[in-house]
């Protein structure tokens, strides 16, 4: 067997960001450090942080006042903030800055009167901060069925705008029926979706022409995740998404000469190499590392957080 180890893979700058800061919330606050919803969509890094004294919450009004409370990467409703500072909980917004730039867009767009459509999935917590920015502006489309009924005259102000980790194929059958439908809608001047979902999603792409089958790390809330084992069926090769090797099947790799190995934004690179570790113990594999796009962006950390490292330099 050989391993195809896809990069880029893993984290992406949102994720590291949001995952610093709370290892250094709670290295200079102490724990219980509470954060609101998961800090990732991981299972992984979910449990590893509440091992370390992390609470997460889905509730604000869990919070005892004065406590120190962290949002998570993808980003949170203007009521929660609000909610925030009426409990008398010091937040630290670890929101990745391309969901808040999403966020801004909504804002303007509401402001300038225009009925925005959001393509997303219904209740993914990027989706639902989107929309607290302006409910009443904001009409959720999920797919090119739900376009299909939507009902606007001609010429009414309309914009589109997406949730950051979609599938790009989707985003963009969705968007070409919405400009189908309404010619004149706008849209931001840069897409949305994440470089690293693009990156991701690409990856898996172009590699998984090499591999009889592509094996996804992740969590099975993870939307980008998701999207890169739906990228792999669609290749025509089986494909798998698991939290990491406790999820591993043996009988699945018995005709797979080659494996595609790769890893969602927010899957921590230390469960890639125990699933590497996994298949060379059982089957022998060589590995070879495929690079298709070099990234070299990152995020810096919220601004408490950059005090607090100031203050100590």
């Amino acid at each position: 067997m050989e391993i195809i180890l896809a990069a880029p893979r893993g984290f992406c700058a949102g994720v590291n960001m949001a995952v610093t800061s709370l290892d250094m919330a709670i290295a200079h606050f102490g724990t219980p450090i509470y954060v609101y919803h998961e800090i990732v969509h991981n299972q992984y890094v979910v449990k590893t942080f509440q091992s370390k004294g992390a609470v997460f919450v889905n509730e604000l009004e869990e919070v005892p006042a004065g406590s120190t409370v962290l949002f998570s990467a993808h980003g949170v409703a203007p009521e929660v903030r609000h909610t925030a500072q009426r409990l008398g909980l010091f937040a630290i917004d670890a929101t990745c800055p391309l969901v808040t730039k999403v966020h801004l867009e909504a804002i303007k767009y509401a402001k300038g009167g225009y009925t925005i459509l959001l393509i997303g999935h219904e209740g993914h917590d990027e989706v639902i901060g989107t929309m607290g920015e302006a409910p009443e502006a904001i009409v959720l489309v999920e797919d090119e069925q739900q376009v299909d009924r939507l009902d606007f005259p001609p010429g009414k102000k309309l914009a589109y705008l997406t949730q950051t980790t979609l599938s790009v194929d989707d985003a963009n059958r969705i968007i070409g029926r919405l400009r189908a439908r309404f010619p004149w809608v706008e849209s931001p001047p840069k897409d949305d979706i994440c470089y690293a979902t693009q990156n991701r999603q690409e990856a898996v792409r172009l590699l998984s022409e090499q591999a009889d089958l592509v094996l996804v790390l992740g969590s099975q809330n993870s939307s980008n995740s998701q999207r890169l084992r739906e990228l792999g069926a669609e290749q025509g090769k089986r494909a798998y998404l698991i939290d990491g090797i406790e999820d591993l099947r043996a009988e699945w790799f018995h005709s797979a000469d080659r494996v595609l190995v790769t890893a969602g934004a927010s899957a921590p690179e230390s469960v890639v190499q125990s699933t590497i570790d996994w298949l060379v113990e059982k089957f022998g594999a060589t590995l070879r590392e495929e690079t298709v796009r070099k990234e070299e962006v990152h995020f810096p950390l919220p601004k408490p957080l950059r005090e607090i490292v100031k203050a100590k330099s």
